[in-house]
């Protein structure tokens, strides 16, 4: 049944079907293959209690709260201020795509959405000020990744889900780890264009002045951000309404800054219900696909297979590592997350570790799949913005980040109170 429903998967995958249409296809292959009743015949019961899932509906709320930042003009107003107060480091302007993210990341919720954003801002300042390509493309790509590990995260909010773990613990978990992968991966810039000093482009100069009237374009993100956190640890709100508060306050910032038009929220409306459909697609599929696995006992069989193999906590932690590496060179993020999780995260949580602990670090994994060759989402993201020239110039680049990630994932193992502390003394 394993090896069926590999070859499967990545039979479906290597078509290019879409991930959502593949998942459900699969789930409905392996119902007649090894199953004695119709199972399909569930497909509707599922898919209603995935769509009635309260905590999911933040989901649309956090991809409409990105979306009025984008139309707004914020994202821009931001990354302008990020590029003069970071331009002076060796990079230049490519720690002010990491710092654009970063803000951004505390806002969206969505990595697409964050590399996106600033894609869009930061593309044009290659050529303009001779950045080296890749490498510049490369930070696009990585500073898109904070996106799901900065909170508000809606990847956290889908483990939280799968796993029955305290979302806002999660979000305190992430806080940490996020900022010092940001920290990670500016460090990661300075050292290569140390290295290579004609990579950083030329400098950019601004006066102390310029610098800090620009900090008036850092507000818009920092009272969101503070709006929609802060309502979850006062207690005043869930994350779903913590999500919803989070739109008006954007709202009501656009239309402060005359921003808001019908045309614009047209715009958001429609872009919101791409994303959100593309996501619970994924979900419904997913979840049935799970609920088929379980039904024959593949989920058993799996798990069986896993343990039986009797390994220690630790090589089990780089079994697990591995595993999403090389899986996520062939699924898309959130349908990995979704058809994944439920196996991996018991057996890794009955080996006694912390299930905030493996949210933060299965988050990490996946953010590295978002920058690896074929299926990283974050590098089709960045090539769509291009227009032009190959693909392989954004792989290269995002290399670096990607060992950035492992020196992360190493802390995490060596420090885990980089993640639980803040939930220890918050949560």
């Amino acid at each position: 049944m394993i090896a069926t429903t590999l070859i499967l998967l990545l039979v479906l995958i290597g078509l290019s079907i879409p991930v959502g249409a593949a998942l459900g296809v699969l789930g409905l292959t392996l119902d007649p293959l090894f199953s004695m009743l119709p199972l399909s015949r569930a497909l509707g019961e599922l898919s209603w209690s995935a769509n009635n899932e309260f905590l999911l509906v933040a989901i649309p709320l956090f991809i409409m709260l990105g979306e009025v930042l984008l139309r707004a003009g914020f994202a821009e107003k931001m990354y302008g201020s990020m590029s003069l107060w970071l331009s002076w480091l060796p990079g230049g302007l490519m720690h002010a795509n990491i710092g654009a993210s970063t803000l951004f990341s505390a806002t969206s919720g969505s990595s697409v959405a964050t590399a996106a954003t600033v894609g869009t801002v930061a593309l044009p300042q290659i050529k303009r000020y001779g950045y080296n390509e890749p490498l510049f493309l490369g930070s696009l790509a990585a500073g898109g990744t904070l996106g799901i590990l900065i909170p508000p995260s809606i990847n956290l909010v889908i483990y939280g889900v799968l796993t029955n773990s305290s979302v806002p613990k999660l979000y305190l978990a992430g806080i940490i780890p996020g900022f010092a992968m940001a920290g990670l991966f500016i460090l990661t810039i300075v050292i290569a264009c140390l290295v290579k000093p004609q990579w950083g482009g030329q400098k950019i100069r601004a006066t102390w002045g310029e610098r800090f009237r620009s900090l008036i374009h850092l507000g818009p993100p920092l009272v969101i951000f503070l709006l929609v956190v802060g309502s979850i640890y006062a207690g005043l709100a869930t994350p779903t309404e913590a999500a919803a508060l989070g739109v008006l306050g954007a709202l009501i910032l656009a239309a402060w800054f005359r921003k808001l038009s019908w045309n614009m929220l047209r715009e958001c409306v429609e872009g919101t219900m791409r994303s959100t459909a593309m996501i619970m697609l994924i979900v419904i599929a997913a979840g049935f696909l799970n609920f088929v696995m379980s039904a024959t006992g593949l989920t058993s069989a799996i798990t069986d297979s896993i343990t039986g193999l009797g390994l220690s906590p630790g090589w089990m932690l780089l079994v697990l590592v591995i595993f999403y590496l090389v899986l996520g060179c062939f699924m898309e993020t959130l349908s990995m997350m979704i058809t994944t999780i439920p196996i991996v995260a018991p057996i890794m949580i009955a080996l006694g570790y912390d299930p905030i602990w493996l949210g933060i670090v299965i988050i990490i994994l996946v953010e590295a799949a978002l920058i690896t060759p074929p299926v990283g989402l974050n590098l089709f993201v960045v090539q769509s913005l291009r227009k032009s020239g190959s693909m392989n110039a954004v792989i290269v680049g995002s290399l670096p980040f990607v060992a950035a990630m492992f020196v992360m994932l190493l802390l995490l193992a060596l420090v885990p109170g980089l993640a639980l502390w803040l939930p220890t003394a918050f949560g």
